[in-house]
């Protein structure tokens, strides 16, 4: 009797602190979209499309705030058949729709998609691909202003979640950087090149090693309150804007000339002796045209170059087919390896008449036993 006594009261305590509108705010965890839609007047939506979002920026939902814990778990009830069905389907590696989610700032609110949320935080997943729509906060605080330069920048350039900034006017000049980039990449090549091309060229050869000399100098000890981008910002202003020589940390000077195209050369000339994991192979395929009964020598030539990794004679409107892998120095673009590689050694062959280049987006490959 004396037990069952303690249990009832212990019960009793322990619902009270569960309980208790305090607990329960612990408990539930997520926020609600409409609540901060409102703090933020965030009211101008905005369509930008689908990308992998970080499931630890999920945050909220637009209608079922209430439903889950801070963990995307359901809070009470059994949990339904479509999220069993869900999770069974993840296990299996089924690919299933894109979520909707709405963003304020850098946060993301369900809209469709609850359970599927739900379900591979449980898995552990760190990304989930979703649908996205922006709702621009219209507050005019130091804060949305630098946001909404941040959200133009993305958009443009396709750089989502990877350059933060913390002052007005920096992401306005980091998109004329690109801007600039673009041009002198269109006269090297004589075509065309997409912003998203351009931008992603930018990130890779001139503002990621720019950045690693940045960490490796230890500069941000001295600038505890700005980010890496920010001195970035900083020091490609005055380096390539302003033409100022500054004393920005050990060895840093000499690593970055008065130009940003000069800088992005200095660096190529490296060959990334000393940042060997930006060194990795590229692969391309070569049309080749030949002068008749030039094939055999021609091949021959070719096989002997060490980056031909296959030679095929076939029919049709090409004579020779060249599947290539060159060495990606760590700062220069595919195309451009792939097109030196291509003026310099294929076309001098003599009898070689035409070529044709062609750089794969994606590839899937299949190991021989």
């Amino acid at each position: 009797m004396a037990i069952t006594s303690l249990k009832s009261t212990v019960t009793r305590m322990l619902s009270k602190i569960f309980h208790s509108p305090k607990n329960r705010r612990k408990v539930q965890g997520i926020k609600s979209f409409k609540e901060n839609q409102k703090v933020e007047e965030a009211v101008d939506p905005k369509d930008i499309g689908y990308r992998e979002i970080p499931l630890n920026k999920i945050v909220g939902s637009v209608g079922r705030y209430r439903d889950f814990d801070g963990r995307f778990r359901l809070l009470k009830g059994r949990p339904p058949e479509r999220l069993q069905r869900i999770k069974e389907a993840m296990r299996q590696g089924i690919n299933l729709p894109a979520v909707e989610l709405y963003r304020i700032k850098d946060e993301y609110y369900v809209l469709d998609g609850n359970h599927r949320v739900s379900a591979a935080k449980e898995a552990g997943w760190s990304t989930i691909r979703a649908h996205i729509i922006d709702y621009l906060p219209s507050k005019e605080t130091l804060e949305n202003i630098i946001y909404r330069e941040k959200a133009d920048f993305e958009n443009k350039t396709g750089l989502f979640d990877v350059i933060e900034l913390t002052e007005v006017g920096q992401y306005p000049y980091l998109s004329k950087q690109i801007s600039e980039h673009k041009l002198s990449l269109e006269k090297v090549s004589g075509a065309e090149v997409s912003q998203a091309s351009a931008a992603k060229d930018w990130y890779d050869t001139i503002y990621r090693p720019l950045i690693s000399i940045i960490q490796r100098s230890r500069l941000q000890k001295a600038f505890p309150n700005r980010t890496e981008a920010d001195l970035y910002a900083y020091i490609s202003f005055h380096q390539w804007q302003k033409g100022r020589k500054r004393k920005y940390g050990i060895g840093l000077d000499k690593f970055v000339p008065k130009s940003m195209q000069k800088f992005r050369a200095k660096m190529a000339e490296r060959q990334g002796l000393e940042f060997q994991e930006m060194k990795r192979m590229t692969t391309a395929f070569l049309l080749i045209n030949v002068e008749t009964r030039r094939e055999d020598r021609i091949m021959e030539k070719l096989f002997a170059y060490e980056q031909v990794r296959e030679v095929h004679t076939v029919p049709g409107e090409f004579d020779i087919i060249v599947k290539l892998a060159v060495e990606r120095d760590w700062l220069s673009s595919d195309s451009e390896v792939i097109g030196q590689f291509v003026q310099n050694y294929i076309r001098s062959i003599p009898g070689v008449t035409k070529t044709q280049t062609i750089i794969p987006i994606s590839s899937m490959h299949k190991n021989n036993h």
